[in-house]
């Protein structure tokens, strides 16, 4: 049978990956495929890096539009990134009858509802496994795998920048901005690292795990996203001292009037196998009806891990491109028109109505009554203490000192209530530093 041709947008690190893994393995892929996938042309704005990184042989232009109109390419890759050029590309390629592959996690949690829909209605393929969290095939876990369950919830560390920082000021006892300084210094962050930091890379994962696994439209503007910047490396000290590791974590959970959507940093217990992955790894938990708890993981980025995941995407449509579209896997795991009922029926809940436990750090004045005034205030706010933790007086301010921190961790409680008692915490004048929450997740 004629190999497959492909058509590449962007030889980055990524791109690069992905040509040399198929040139290295083409055989075997061949093999698994059923036919041969060949990258015969490749679009990049530098040209002569371009045809370093792929020889002789194969077509380089500077323009993605030559390889979009172009009748001999089956599939686009695109790796371009963002949000502007690329969702014109995909929707180009989709209108031209390409199947589209794509690592672009941001483009698809903004822009995916349309992108899905227009390659539905053209009866193409956009699989999107390198989106999320690099070689580890949870999308393929999710939407055929796990295909029987009811997913209860999923949990993931999936951004392995701040993953990386974070293990860092546990090990190291050191402060968010000087490990920030380290990690650039490594290559671990970028040198605009906000998306990472503040959990926008990470939110935009969540958003489409939550979508296969709950079957709605990608909802990015509805997830609640909080990142890393205003961690101590008290709390994560204070935190392990309690038998937990502080974690950014992405979470999606069925709840009783809706779907969670969120990220944010949580304590987790150590006990928990997801606590313990350190460094730039990233790993997903998925709880399920039927098979209980999975855990997935692996590396979630760099340049071959993702290619691999690229490259599975290229089998899967090679295997399908002759089949009805109307017996290829859905998009997002649930059959289109089933979408809209989904959507009325689950909608996503905002951060004031989820359901949690949380981690309280009060910095107080070292006098009596303070823990009593405050327990107080949680205690007729409907809060339930778990645990109270106080220090010394000097293990905080040093000799003398008339300040001490004070940590509490509460059972379950509505956010939109600990938001409410927290103000009124902040307003006693023996509180006298912002309070800190952390969220904690137990992950049963």
């Amino acid at each position: 049978m004629k190999p497959i041709q492909v058509g590449l947008l962007g030889i980055g690190t990524v791109g690069s990956g992905v040509f040399n893994v198929l040139q290295r393995n083409q055989d075997e892929i061949s093999r698994r495929a059923g036919r041969g996938i060949e990258i015969t042309m490749v679009a990049d704005l530098d040209v002569a890096r371009a045809k370093a990184v792929v020889g002789d042989g194969i077509q380089v232009v500077n323009d993605a539009r030559a390889i979009i109109a172009n009748p001999d390419i089956d599939i686009v890759i695109e790796l371009i990134g963002g949000y502007g050029i690329a969702r014109a590309l995909v929707l180009e390629a989709i209108a031209a009858g390409k199947h589209v592959v794509t690592a672009n996690k941001a483009l698809l949690a903004v822009h995916g509802t349309e992108i899905f829909a227009a390659a539905s209605a053209k009866g193409v393929m956009v699989a999107f496994e390198a989106a999320v969290a690099g070689g580890i095939p949870i999308i393929k876990a999710l939407r055929e795998g796990l295909t029987a369950n009811r997913i209860q919830w999923i949990a993931g560390i999936i951004n392995g920048t701040t993953n990386f920082i974070l293990s860092e000021m546990r090990s190291k006892g050191l402060d968010f901005d000087v490990v920030l300084k380290e990690a650039q210094r490594l290559g671990y962050a970028e040198a605009d690292p906000t998306f990472d930091i503040e959990g926008v890379d990470a939110a935009h994962k969540v958003t489409l795990m939550s979508a296969i696994a709950f079957g709605i439209p990608v909802q990015f503007d509805k997830a609640y996203v909080e990142g890393i910047t205003k961690l101590s490396a008290a709390d994560i000290k204070y935190a392990e001292q309690l038998g937990y590791r502080i974690k950014l974590l992405g979470i999606t959970k069925r709840a009783e009037k809706g779907i969670e959507l969120r990220v944010h940093p949580s304590l987790v217990p150590s006990k928990r196998l997801i606590a313990n992955v350190e460094g730039a790894m990233n790993a997903v938990v998925v709880q399920g009806d039927a098979v209980g708890t999975t855990l997935y993981y692996g590396k979630g980025a760099g340049s071959e891990p993702t290619a691999s995941a690229v490259i599975a995407d290229l089998v899967d449509i090679a295997r399908l491109h002759t089949a009805d579209p109307e017996h290829r896997v859905p998009h997002l795991a649930f059959q289109a028109n089933t979408l809209q009922g989904a959507m009325d029926q689950l909608p996503v809940l905002p951060m004031s109505e989820v359901v949690t436990s949380y981690y309280l750090r009060l910095r107080v004045a070292d006098q009596a009554g303070v823990l009593a005034k405050v327990t107080g205030l949680l205690a007729e706010a409907g809060v339930s203490i778990d645990a109270v933790l106080q220090r010394e007086a000097d293990e905080v301010g040093g000799e003398g000192s008339t300040q001490t921190d004070l940590i509490i961790l509460t059972h379950d409680t509505r956010e939109g209530t600990m938001d409410a008692v927290i103000a009124q915490m902040q307003a006693l004048p023996t509180v006298l530093a912002p309070i800190t929450r952390i969220r904690k997740e137990e992950l049963n």
